[in-house]
């Protein structure tokens, strides 16, 4: 496991100054050890981590969101299922999260969206529990050594399910957000720890982003 010397320095890229330590691409078996630690999970018969996501388990469609801008308004088809959210209301959420994660410890996970390196997405997850590090892990295409060198994310999420959003401040349906803005890259989740939240936000960025280089993305 990388533990960034200047924590408050590493992540100001992305806006962030974060005040614990920052934990970049720790292994698996880091993971499991931080999870269990903080009793996160239990291990099950033969080895798998068992976690509790709490009141979810499952994703929240209804509370997922896509930031309207004019980068990419015009093509997508907005419906109940790809629901609308401003860019004020976008930034706001994000400045909740930031400050949620600025407050402590941080892990972050690099990691390739897409089998084909033609078309797959760098992405870079940062969340404060170990354990959806661990999934955003098991779940992505794990970088070479030789990729993390220069790696740039072109997808940003930023996970933190301890925070919640106040809908009429905020501009969302309830507690829960998982908010897309597709021209700058970012994903933005709160309010519920199910772990799928992370793949599928990642999957919908690649089904908007793929179709215009001329390839039909397949979940």
């Amino acid at each position: 496991m990388t533990i960034t010397d200047r924590p408050e320095e590493s992540l100001a890229a992305h806006g962030l100054r974060v005040t614990g330590r920052v934990l970049r691409n720790p292994t698996t078996s880091q993971l499991y050890t931080a999870a269990l630690g903080r009793g996160e999970g239990v291990l099950a018969e033969d080895g798998p981590l068992v976690v509790d996501t709490g009141r979810f388990t499952g994703r929240s469609p209804k509370d997922k969101f896509i930031v309207r801008e004019p980068g990419s308004a015009d093509r997508i088809w907005w419906s109940e299922t790809n629901a609308e959210i401003s860019e004020e209301h976008f930034d706001g959420l994000r400045a909740k999260v930031v400050a949620h994660l600025e407050d402590g410890d941080v892990y972050v996970i690099d990691a390739f969206c897409g089998a084909d390196p033609k078309h797959r997405l760098a992405v870079r997850i940062l969340t404060t529990h170990p354990y959806h590090a661990l999934f955003a892990k098991t779940m992505f295409g794990e970088p070479a050594a030789a990729d993390l060198d220069d790696f740039e994310p072109d997808v940003l999420v930023l996970h933190e399910p301890d925070v919640e959003a106040d809908p009429e401040r905020d501009g969302t349906r309830t507690g829960v957000f998982v908010c897309l803005h597709p021209t700058r890259g970012e994903i933005l989740i709160g309010g519920t720890f199910y772990g799928g939240e992370i793949k599928k936000s990642v999957f919908t960025l690649m089904n908007d982003r793929l179709p215009l280089d001329g390839v039909m993305p397949m979940h």
